[in-house]
């Protein structure tokens, strides 16, 4: 089943989870402020992304500036402060099977969701 990784207040993630809706295949929605992921659920999400930990990260957010930027962490470090702070979590995030895609932009959810 399709996942999303969804922020109501954003934008990009209504218009991803629209996209969802009228494409008529089943998804769930992760609510991942309201439910942050664990660690070892970013850990799974991350091999699903095939991301670092600090390509996840919106580092333009008030929290990663105040808290993190400009100090050496480690990968380890950079996922604790995402499960401890979600919003510090890229999005929309969309699951399916054992891949994953940020779904900023629309023209790659398409493809994704229909492979």
């Amino acid at each position: 089943m399709i996942q999303i990784y969804h922020n109501q207040r954003c934008g990009k993630s209504r218009s991803c989870l629209l996209f969802l809706e009228e494409s008529n295949k089943e998804f769930e929605i992760i609510n991942y402020l309201i439910t942050p992921p664990t660690v070892a659920e970013l850990t799974v999400l991350l091999k699903k992304l095939n991301f670092t930990p600090i390509e996840l990260v919106r580092q333009k957010e008030k929290i990663w500036i105040e808290n993190y930027k400009g100090k050496t962490l480690t990968d380890n470090q950079i996922v604790k402060a995402m499960a401890e702070n979600p919003i510090l979590i890229e999005r929309p995030i969309i699951i399916k099977g054992d891949q994953a895609i940020i779904a900023r932009d629309l023209s790659l959810v398409d493809p994704f969701i229909y492979i």
